[in-house]
């Protein structure tokens, strides 16, 4: 295999590096496996159609062209080789049910062979429920009071509702034409393709077997029935055949416990230092940028993504730091974690360098002032390897980077992204560390060689888990969708300490003083009378049953 091929029938009047085939005629490229190419036209792995944008639009100098267009490809190459979202294949039978009225009906049956499928047809009013995916659909149907039950593999759905849109399978030839959904349905019978789009790591999930319902924001947001919560159980099914690879639940998702799979935050990173001292444009794949008629400003260069929702916070800082730069985002939409994301690192770079931090163009106009106003941004620069680094450690760390000693006050997070401060009345704590065991994100810690509880805000999600599992009376709050921007934010603090108390008996120090104190002033009126009894109070495991039994047997005498 060769790596890297460029090819154009009119050739280019620059040179590119040795490593990058250049051929002007299609028969040149056949018969190597390439990794890289600039157009679809030739067979390879990765069409990376960004080079052609570069080389059009820029105006870099040629001697920054020609270093540019290779890294261009060692960064195709890297989404390549990080990639995580394998291939699974589905068998989809030719059963297809058609919902369409007599007119649509007859104009689809036009442009099908005679029994090519196996045809259901059916009015959308008789619908009374779909489930399954491609490959494997039940439709529910209305028939005179009766329900009845089809099995299909595939559903041509003419002005297709909400309800034909939660499972894959579905296809509606008024967003395209009758002859492209044909063309569809036929492909998919010969082999459906579909790829793993998230990556979950139940240990940080916010929902994964909690008591209580506290966070299923990515099942809320998932426009589709790719991401099911199993109520009984409080676990998540997900079902990437259902996924359309959008993106938004990675974004929405507070702890870091999805990930996206086609671009991880591993890849992120990697790719992110190749744009050191440039202007990071990104563009989602699905954006036409093939027929944009921009100039590329010196110094601009394309940063491709997968999918348009999946961006978040940690993933913006990483470009923002490693490129040191202002960053253009180039997208028709945004999600609601997206948004806020960038709404929040806007108002943060605003407070330290007094400039905005990401410039949204949704539309050529926009995309055009953005390329005119963004710039580096002298002293933003930082780097860490944050290889395998979880998303709020890793944000952590980088805003420290950004704040360094100043204090910059605070932000408001919120309404889709969450931070929060744990407010730990310590009068009130006796260190039963129940708040501890339900945080799953590390932001509560307890230190048993000086018997403190800690508390790490930068990392805290804001779930309420905590104040729901702290036993005592006002003892824990949350103060939520704040960040505060100067040092002490990010590191570990104390918030409660007590010394323990040890067993009036043996010496064996064995529960906290606050502990024993609390159980002793409950039992005390109960005990009034019985000094062993009150005794016992301050006793040890061990001590316990031997002063009760000493007390049992002086009553006895």
């Amino acid at each position: 295999m060769q790596d890297f091929v460029y090819y154009n029938p009119m050739g280019l009047d620059f040179p590119l590096n040795e490593a990058i085939f250049v051929s002007k005629t299609i028969d040149e490229t056949k018969g190597t496996n390439f990794l890289i190419s600039n157009t679809s036209a030739v067979d390879s792995e990765i069409n990376a159609d960004e080079i052609d944008f570069y080389i059009k639009n820029s105006k870099d100098l040629i001697s920054d062209k020609i270093k540019n267009v290779y890294k261009l490809y060692e960064i195709a190459a890297i989404r390549f080789d990080n990639a995580q979202d394998i291939t699974y294949t589905q068998k989809v039978g030719n059963k297809i049910l058609l919902i369409a009225n007599k007119e649509d009906a007859e104009n689809f049956f036009s442009y099908i062979k005679p029994n090519e499928f196996d045809m259901y047809q059916i009015s959308e009013d008789i619908i009374k429920s779909i489930d399954g995916h491609i490959g494997n659909l039940t439709v529910i149907v209305d028939n005179d009071g009766k329900d009845v039950t089809l099995k299909v593999d595939q559903i041509v759905w003419f002005n297709v509702k909400e309800m034909g849109l939660k499972q894959s399978g579905s296809f509606d030839p008024t967003t395209s034409s009758i002859e492209e959904i044909i063309k569809i349905l036929r492909k998919n019978i010969e082999e459906y393709e579909y790829k793993k789009i998230t990556i979950y790591d139940e240990t940080l999930c916010q929902y994964h077997e909690r008591r209580e319902e506290i966070c299923i924001r990515c099942e809320d947001i998932c426009p589709t029935s790719a991401i099911i919560k199993i109520e009984d159980k409080k676990h998540l099914e997900f079902s990437q055949i259902d996924c359309k690879g959008c993106g938004a639940c990675i974004s929405i998702c507070p702890s870091g416990a999805l990930d996206y799979a086609p671009m991880t935050r591993n890849s992120i990173y990697e790719i992110a230092q190749k744009f050191r001292n440039t202007i990071p444009l990104i563009v989602p794949n699905k954006m036409n940028i093939s027929t944009l008629n921009i100039e590329l400003k010196e110094n601009v260069l394309p940063f491709k993504i997968d999918g348009e929702k999946f961006l978040h916070e940690t993933s913006f800082l990483t470009i923002l730091q490693e490129s040191g730069s202002q960053v253009i985002f180039y997208t028709d939409f945004l999600s609601k974690g997206t948004k806020d994301s960038i709404r929040i690192l806007n108002d943060i770079y605003e407070k330290k360098y007094g400039k905005k931090a990401i410039f949204v163009a949704m539309n050529e106009e926009e995309l055009k002032e953005a390329m005119e106003n963004a710039d580096l941004i002298e002293g933003s620069h930082f780097s860490y390897n944050q290889i395998d680094e979880r998303k709020r450690e890793a944000f952590a760390v980088r805003l420290l980077g950004l704040v360094g000693n100043d204090d910059l006050g605070t932000v408001k997070t919120g309404e889709d992204i969450h931070y929060a401060k744990v407010n730990i009345n310590q009068d009130n704590c006796t260190l039963c560390l129940a708040c501890v065991g339900a945080c799953n994100v590390d932001a509560l810690k307890a230190y048993p060689e000086d018997n403190t509880l800690r508390l790490n805000p930068s990392i805290c999600t804001g779930c309420g888990y905590c104040e729901l599992s702290c036993p005592e009376n006002d003892c824990l709050t949350i103060e939520q969708d704040i960040i505060e921007l100067n040092p002490k934010w990010f590191f570990e603090r104390v918030v409660a300490k007590d010394e323990l108390f040890a067993c009036v008996e043996c010496g064996k120090e064995f529960a906290t003083k606050k502990s024993i104190e609390k159980i002793a002033n409950i039992m005390k009126p109960i005990f009034a009378n019985d000094p062993l009894k009150q005794k016992t109070l301050y006793c040890c495991e061990n001590c316990k049953p031997r002063v009760m039994f000493a007390n049992n047997e002086r009553k006895d005498k």
